[in-house]
């Protein structure tokens, strides 16, 4: 079902995406509306992020604060409220259909395009010697005539200059992946509110509202100045400021590596052994350079880097204790077997059973849930047969029942809680997001308890907010980059081309987004820092890269935007001055040519 999810979600998008700032272009009317066109796809970027905003707010709420179906969260609430509100979306936009400018379409360009290409390569592959021409492209002038040709070589020119994009789409991406486990692994209290991790993501649509008009009426005038004003400068500077957001993050992940849980090696095993009696005991063991060590009574001991050879997994020991309490019920000593596998990390529980000490053994491991909620293990050493429940002192339907002999970790709400057994409060405890806890509870006298908390691996102590530099550079980066894309793709393509355009620009997204996944699975570099700073390389690479093919790039006066080419208009004092108008005549000749190239080129196929 959610694969199913997702093939629809991607089939929507690839309906919407690509056709819906194309049809919001052709609501204009040029030449009178040329200034307005340029404003467009910016009020269409920040309506997107109002969108975000409210959905990155709402929906961790819905899932997290909501109970519903028995369950602690509401994953249904959090998906049904948007899938309702789309609805209403499309209730709404259809109800505007009347007062649309539509223009049909004239057919499928895209296999218009691949067949005008696959013609003028098979033509030339013929005629190359006999009958040169001067592009290989015009080659199919004589099927598909010179118009839908000229249009495809802008198309093509446009495209070469799409190859070193997908990198910045790999970087932006990571946003609501690697950037949000970030935040897992973080503070989130504030003024007595704990930000959820995936709340984190609200910073960038917030930002985008706040940042469009900034740089509109501030950053473009400024940069402007220094000669930054063509949409491909816009684009390079947006993608510099990507790699330089990686950085910061990689500087954050070595700050969070030193609260990162301590995990085996390859070649090592961590054992753990926790004591549940009223008693210390002291082990003897033939593991090497481990032979002796005391388990304080209610106590824990832990062995984080033990050598595996090869060839013995297996490790005998005895236990002992000259404490008269344990002497006095028989429990003086006991003896067995570890079994220790490299990589992997294992604990032992000392309790009583049937009137002797016990060892239980468990699977374990140190590692923080990947939500970033506390985790938490309860060893129970009682003779009582009455359950035994962590109730949430703030949320009173937040209860965890604990089956006895059952020493599963547990993922839970972070808070303070009161250990019950029956109906008595016994103690509490604190429970911190991403914090590890085994708590033993020992039963010493009849119906009196004792409880202790070990915290196996500390609660998150890096503030979240520290996340907040690189959210607001790469989103400085997304104003200069997506917006100025957007409409350089739509202003540059030849009227027959907007929305084939627009469906490229989106595949570059795709193609980044498949580009994280290859890296990640290569595992080029083990440490998530040292990946965090591969990236920022290879961002600041390709910027080069397609620096160099902007610099080689000529902006089409036909189809340009007035913001994205300087035409010569004298003024009265001899200066260059920019001539919306002139650009906007242009452009409307020129779609009324290639509307009438495509129709007649579709009537020939």
């Amino acid at each position: 079902m959610t694969v199913l999810g997702l093939l629809f979600i991607a089939v929507g998008s690839g309906g919407i995406k690509p056709c819906v700032s194309a049809f919001g272009g052709d609501q204009f009317k040029l030449p009178e509306q040329a200034a307005q066109l340029a404003k467009f796809f910016s009020l269409f970027y920040f309506s997107i992020n109002a969108g975000s905003l409210i959905s990155t707010t709402l929906t961790p709420i819905l899932r997290e604060d909501v109970h519903c179906f028995g369950e602690n969260n509401c994953f249904s609430l959090a998906f049904g409220v948007p899938a309702v509100l789309m609805i209403l979306a499309i209730v709404i936009f259809v109800c505007g259909r009347a007062r649309y400018t539509i223009n049909k379409p004239s057919g499928n360009m895209i296999v218009l395009v691949f067949k005008c290409i696959g013609n003028a390569l098979s033509v030339r592959a013929n005629e190359r010697v006999t009958n040169p021409r001067h592009h290989w492209l015009d080659y199919a002038e004589s099927k598909y005539g010179k118009g839908i040709v000229a249009d495809i070589k802008s198309l093509m020119k446009i495209l070469i200059l799409y190859i070193p994009l997908p990198v910045f789409w790999a970087l932006f991406d990571q946003q609501g992946s690697r950037w949000t486990f970030q935040a897992t692994r973080m503070d989130g209290e504030v003024a007595g509110y704990t930000i959820k991790p995936d709340q984190m993501q609200v910073i960038n649509p917030l930002l985008i509202l706040a940042f469009i008009p900034v740089f509109e009426s501030v950053i473009y005038p400024l940069l402007s100045k220094i000669g930054i004003r063509r949409p491909l400068q816009k684009l390079s500077l947006g993608g510099l400021l990507a790699g330089a957001a990686f950085v910061l993050s990689g500087f954050v992940e070595i700050a969070l590596d030193r609260t990162n849980a301590v995990l085996p090696a390859g070649h090592e095993s961590q054992l753990r052994i926790f004591n549940g009696l009223p008693c210390d005991y002291r082990f003897h063991t033939d593991i090497p350079n481990l032979t002796g060590f005391n388990v304080p009574s209610r106590g824990a001991f832990e062995a984080l880097h033990i050598d595996i050879p090869d060839s013995n997994t297996t490790f005998q020991f005895r236990a002992e204790t000259s404490e008269i309490g344990c002497v006095r019920e028989n429990m003086t000593e006991f003896s067995g077997t570890f079994y220790l596998n490299a990589g992997n990390a294992v604990s032992y529980f000392i309790s009583r059973k049937g009137g002797r000490s016990n060892l239980v053994e468990y699977a374990d491991t140190a590692e923080k849930d990947r939500n970033g909620l506390p985790l938490m293990r309860l060893l129970a050493n009682v003779r009582t047969t009455k359950h035994i429940s962590l109730r949430h002192n703030r949320d009173a339907t937040i209860v965890y029942n604990v089956p006895l002999n059952q020493y599963d970790q547990l993922p839970v709400t972070e808070g303070e809680y009161g250990v019950y057994v029956g109906e008595r409060e016994i103690a509490t405890v604190k429970l911190s997001p991403g914090g590890v806890y085994t708590l033993i509870l020992d039963e010493f006298l009849e119906n009196e308890f004792n409880l202790q908390t070990h915290i196996i691996t500390p609660s998150n102590s890096v503030h979240m907010l520290w996340l907040v530099p690189q959210y607001v550079v790469i989103t400085a980066g997304e104003v200069m980059f997506s917006i100025t894309g957007l409409e350089f793709s739509y202003s540059q393509a030849p009227e027959s081309m907007k929305s084939v355009i627009q469906a490229f620009w989106l595949l570059t997204v795709a193609i980044g987004n498949m580009l994280v996944v290859f890296i990640a699975e290569a595992k080029f570099v083990q440490s998530q820092s040292l990946e965090f700073f591969l990236f920022a390389a290879l961002m600041f690479l390709d910027m080069g890269l397609f620096m160099v093919l902007a610099m080689r790039y000529r902006y089409s006066d036909a189809g340009t935007s007035p913001d994205s080419i300087e035409v010569d208009s004298t003024s009265q004092n001899g200066k260059k001055q920019h001539d919306p108008l002139a650009i906007s005549e242009s452009l409307s000749e020129r779609s009324a040519k290639s509307t009438t190239y495509a129709n007649e080129a579709f009537r020939e196929d």
